[in-house]
């Protein structure tokens, strides 16, 4: 253990010695890079994002949305039958500590959580209502809804085929049950899809997970502190995040486990202290929610128009069906598989139906937004001035702009909660990546820290460079995840039911006791 250590050290030094010199070298390829990546990416990341033909509507969003409303009623309304049961066994009240698995079901679905709440939450909620209206809040919260089925599925089937080993430790997610369960129903075809999951797992968490969030994070802080080199930022965070993704699942689900809590009552905290200062309009916002919703105040074609936006960022969020959140769940310490999948449908409701839509109350409650029938919306300064269209570059600059309409000290706020919520993002999204490529190259130490010092790398690349097209590709990867995952998941779900029907019996008949805690 002790040469392990050792040999970490040393390779974490060089890393962070050599980083600098790296991340000017990046600097200075960025537009080749930017160059090949475009040409060589392009069709794949046109193609995931297409349109359905004669709409404005991305087919890998109609994929999600479809998908979580089939598991919606596939399960019965699952996610509405036992939310009182998923709360108890998040409060641990069925939880032995003697079952196989890393982490509880809190520190699970802390870990998860952190990895979608983010900027989705800040900037894409202001992007849905700058483009569709206040009305696409109301098409958001929906699918949050329906992805909570999704989230069911995939992380019970997650528990369900893990690997358990000697050690304590255990390895799971898309890649295991899709080569499992396609074997144990004698599907062809099933290690083919897991390999590439794995591959498309690991592309997202070193681009959307890791060098996107850097980036922005960067930006954030040099908007507040001035302007000074990328790296800088990128070897601190590196440095931080080595700290917590070398202890592994149990070292990230001890630091979620505080980074989300403090997260979300810090921004749920502010944008609720400006809804009780204007208690009076929160019956007029959710009035302009469900009018644009069915008429057309959405500017981007009314309620077509809302219902994409809203669709669309509710997918970009929480992420439900992408699979990612099922690899964090599958750590979980439980010997009913069907415990996690009730855990993690609290994760769409948290993540998008109440962090997104106190997002976007706030924003129609402060009137930050004018309707222009000719040009859409605009951020508007206190002279009643224009200045700022809203587009995906403006998000977070309209949602400061609506929380500063209030608390003048809030951008401060915001600069914290984005580091914070780049931070969880990165630290989850290394486990993620970790486990698809120990999937691809086996268990292991070695195998393990090399993929670690990797992201590290990446992390200082992405403060350093704006490789739009890399990043554009690494999302396009995230997505890509859920067109092999919810395909899966449909020649699967048969599983889930069968252990939904197994468990809900022996709850009602009291075989599933809450367990005594000292």
């Amino acid at each position: 253990m002790k040469k392990i250590q050792m040999s970490v050290a040393t390779a974490a030094t060089a890393l962070f010695v050599a980083a600098p010199a790296l991340a000017q070298e990046t600097m200075g390829i960025d537009e080749k890079v930017n160059a090949a990546f475009a040409k060589a990416t392009g069709p794949f990341v046109a193609t995931i994002f297409a349109p359905i033909p004669g709409t404005s509507f991305p087919w890998i969003v109609m994929w999600l949305v479809i998908a979580a409303t089939v598991f919606t009623l596939y399960f019965g309304f699952v996610q509405l039958r036992y939310f009182r049961h998923a709360i108890q066994l998040v409060k641990g009240d069925y939880s032995n500590p003697n079952d196989a698995g890393e982490v509880s079901h809190f520190q699970a679905l802390a870990t998860a959580l952190s990895g979608t709440v983010g900027l989705g939450n800040i900037a894409g909620v202001a992007v849905a209502i700058g483009i569709g209206g206040p009305g696409a809040t109301f098409w958001m919260i929906l699918a949050g809804l329906l992805g909570m089925a999704s989230k069911f599925t995939e992380c019970t089937l997650g528990v369900k085929f893990r690997n358990e080993y000697e050690d304590g430790t255990v390895s799971g997610g898309p890649m295991y049950y899709i080569s499992k369960g396609f074997k144990e129903r004698g599907l062809p075809g099933g290690k083919i899809l897991a390999v590439l999951f794995s591959i498309f797992c690991i592309l997202g968490s070193l681009g959307g997970g890791n060098m996107f969030q850097a980036n922005q994070a960067h930006a954030q802080i040099t908007g507040i502190v001035g302007d000074y080199p990328g790296w800088i930022t990128g070897i601190a965070f590196a440095a931080i995040v080595f700290m917590v993704i070398v202890g592994g699942i149990k070292s990230i689900a001890k630091v979620t486990e505080k980074v989300v809590p403090f997260m979300a009552v810090m921004y749920v905290g502010a944008a609720i202290v400006i809804l009780l200062a204007n208690a009076d309009m929160i019956g007029w916002a959710f009035g302009q929610i469900f009018a644009g919703a069915f008429t057309s105040l959405g500017v981007a074609g009314g309620v077509v128009g809302a219902l994409i936006q809203g669709f669309k960022r509710a997918a970009f969020s929480n992420e439900a069906g992408v699979g990612s959140a099922a690899i964090a769940h599958s750590a979980v310490k439980t010997s009913e598989p069907i415990t996690e999948g009730f855990v993690s449908l609290l994760e769409p409701l948290i993540d998008t139906v109440v962090i997104c839509t106190m997002t976007a109350l706030v924003i129609i409650i402060s009137q930050q937004l004018i309707t222009d029938a000719e040009t859409g919306f605009y951020v508007m300064n206190e002279a009643g001035s224009a200045i700022a269209t809203v587009d995906g570059n403006s998000g977070v600059a309209l949602t400061s702009a609506a929380f500063g309409s209030s608390i003048s000290w809030f951008p401060y706020i915001l600069a914290i909660a984005v580091v914070l919520f780049a931070f969880s993002t990165m630290i989850s999204w290394s486990y993620y990546g970790l486990k698809a490529w120990t999937y691809l190259f086996g268990e292991g130490k070695t195998t393990e820290l090399v993929f670690k010092l990797i992201f590290c790398v990446f992390v200082v690349i992405g403060a350093s460079a704006s490789l739009g097209p890399v990043i554009d590709f690494s999302d396009a990867a995230i997505f890509a995840m859920a067109v092999v995952n919810i395909f899966a998941l449909y020649f699967l779900m048969g599983f889930v039911r069968q252990e939904l029907a197994s468990y809900s019996a022996r709850l009602k008949d009291g075989t599933i006791k809450k367990f005594a805690r000292n």
